[in-house]
């Protein structure tokens, strides 16, 4: 099992596989005006701090070159604390690999444009697309290793993107879908639940208020679970008011202490990472059948700091180990959870965001001229939900997106000009 998920990351398999249905699409064909196109967009040149942004309107825009590209203009994006690491060069060795596994050197990692979320308005498709068409608002988590959503446009495979919920803006769709994505690879791949064996199963989510929490918080009781969550005192008004069953504060006091004091749980949710293992593992029902999944694993950091098969034996031998231990002590599974891509989830998360029972959790919200500045809300910590970045003015049609095809300019700007820009 151990081994199964490291090799996911390195080859990902389709969780499901989408239906065939025959295309009546004409054959794509790029033109040459489309290949030497730019776009606007926020890159990096090298990994660093906030001051390695820069803005450009010199990137190619993207096309589309697989069958089953979709070309989406971007009207919203959000900002996740991956965006942050990997600004850092957190998990390079093993994204690159993942992005051209022929090419030497980082060099090809750069230019580097970052954001994991989209929401915006499919512009072209490839020939086999089956299930979108140009005009269609759609909604995307987008793989750590592509190009990101801070530009004016990104192409992703019809897997991984999805039909917008007509319920909520652009800027609030894209607070979703990465976390949304995240959260049911780890509750479902690795956690085993779902809408049908979710219902009074006790779940503890560690670190509850930012993205990943507040979205898991309201599938598991859509799914009806009892959830109990940990997060500071001036949270507790949102968490509460997203549905969490009870709320500890680890601001009060000592957090293990006041959870010892409750029924034990069937599975927890871990955000928070670090010690947390220490005590978190005992409050796991023992013997039966219940799961530890933590999303901070020390996959990515390990690779980057002993090289990709070194760091990538000792990922797999610390996984195996706790999960060892844990399972002949008394019965815990232990596991990692990963982002995996998954547009079909999306659909699911869809009905769920349109039928009102999740709703987007946004904090702040930045134009596309302020990226630094929302890079550096990020930077502040303690989330409570999503920073969004609006890249396209949602007044826009849907006929100007089509006509937005990625129009030739030129120049870069420096970063202090483009913030200054209202």
């Amino acid at each position: 099992m151990a081994s199964a998920r490291l090799l996911y990351f390195l080859s990902p398999r389709l969780c499901r596989t989408l239906s065939k249905k025959p295309s009546f699409r004409r054959a794509f064909s790029i033109s040459s005006h489309r290949l030497q196109s730019c776009m606007s967009a926020w890159v990096i040149d090298q990994y660093g701090t906030n001051a390695v942004l820069r803005y450009t309107e010199e990137i190619t825009t993207p096309a589309v070159f697989s069958p089953t590209d979709v070309h989406v203009k971007v009207y919203a994006t959000s900002l996740n604390p991956l965006d942050l690491a990997m600004r850092g060069g957190y998990g390079a060795k093993l994204l690159k690999l993942r992005r051209d596994p022929f090419s030497p050197g980082d060099s090809s990692a750069f230019p580097l444009v970052l954001g994991r979320d989209v929401s915006g308005v499919v512009v072209d498709c490839g020939s086999e697309v089956a299930h979108f068409a140009p005009g269609d608002e759609v909604w995307a988590a987008v793989p750590p290793w592509k190009q990101g959503s801070l530009a004016e446009f990104i192409t992703l495979s019809e897997y991984e993107v999805s039909h917008k919920p007509q319920s909520v803006s652009h800027a609030e769709a894209a607070s979703i879908p990465y976390v949304a994505n995240t959260a049911l690879s780890a509750l479902v791949n690795a956690g085993g639940l779902c809408a049908e064996t979710a219902p009074n199963k006790r779940v503890l989510i560690t670190g509850a208020s930012g993205g990943v929490g507040t979205f898991s918080i309201q599938l598991l009781k859509a799914w009806g679970a009892h959830v109990t969550v940990t997060c500071s005192q001036n949270a507790e008004g949102l968490v509460r008011g997203l549905g969490a069953d009870e709320v500890v504060d680890y601001t009060a006091g000592d957090v293990h202490e006041q959870l010892q004091a409750m029924d034990k749980f069937d599975m927890i949710l871990d955000n928070v990472g670090g010690e947390t293992e220490q005590w978190a593992l005992a409050l796991l029902k023992p013997w039966s059948g219940s799961k530890y999944v933590t999303l901070v694993t020390p996959l990515l950091s390990s690779t980057d700091h002993s090289g990709l098969l070194s760091g990538g034996i000792q990922a797999g031998c610390t996984l195996h180990n706790k999960a060892l231990q844990n399972m002949l002590s008394s019965g815990v599974f232990y596991r990692w959870g990963f982002y995996a891509p998954d547009g079909p989830a999306l659909d699911d998360v869809r009905t769920l965001v349109d039928s009102g029972k999740i709703l987007p959790v946004v904090e702040a919200e930045f134009p596309f001229t302020q990226v630094p500045q929302a890079f550096l809300k990020l930077e502040q910590g303690h989330a409570r939900g999503k920073t969004v970045v609006r890249v396209t003015d949602e007044e826009g049609s849907q006929a100007d997106a089509l006509k937005e095809s990625g129009p030739s300019r030129t120049g870069d700007a420096e970063v202090q000009s483009v913030v200054g820009q209202q």
